[in-house]
């Protein structure tokens, strides 16, 4: 049986919320859902299912705790593994929407994972993001702060992605 782990940074809770949201959804145990900023990217080696998660700030970075996290898993050989993204972000910062999880994308494309789990982009309204490719969403977007009467469908359509992808 595959083995799913969660790994997210959160600075406000609204990511670590929807982890476990997903977590939930996918039945994966609490001590299987990891704050990076608590935790070696070596954790990641025990999962076969990766699924990770940040919010977004600033211009489009990376939640603080993910920096020296990502260096560290970017130097894994993660090959078999897969990997799939989410993030959280606003809507309304439409140049740099969910940037966060393009970033992780780029930094852990050499690991040897497979991606899985896009989402579709068009039921999202954005300018530019670098977690999108145009037609899809490289995870799962979530906008609490415009949306979030969109958060539980959305995760529950992503959820069953990554169910068939796994």
């Amino acid at each position: 049986m595959k083995t799913t782990g969660i790994f997210y940074g959160s600075t406000t809770g609204t990511t670590a919320d929807v982890a476990r949201r997903i977590g939930k959804e996918l039945g994966v145990a609490d001590a299987d859902i990891h704050d990076v900023a608590d935790t070696a990217p070596d954790q990641l080696g025990k999962y076969d299912i990766l699924l990770l998660g940040s919010s977004t700030w600033g211009n489009g970075e990376l939640e603080d705790d993910w920096y020296d996290f990502a260096d560290g898993a970017a130097a894994l050989d993660l090959s078999g593994k897969k990997i799939g993204l989410f993030g959280c972000g606003d809507e309304t910062m439409s140049d740099t929407f969910c940037n966060a999880v393009g970033e992780l994308y780029e930094r852990l494309k050499g690991t040897g994972a497979e991606f899985i789990a896009e989402f579709p982009a068009d039921c999202y309204h954005f300018d530019h993001s670098e977690a999108s490719d145009g037609a899809t969403m490289r995870g799962l977007l979530i906008d609490e702060v415009n949306h979030p009467e969109l958060t539980d469908s959305r995760i529950n359509q992503w959820v069953e992605i990554v169910k068939k992808s796994s």
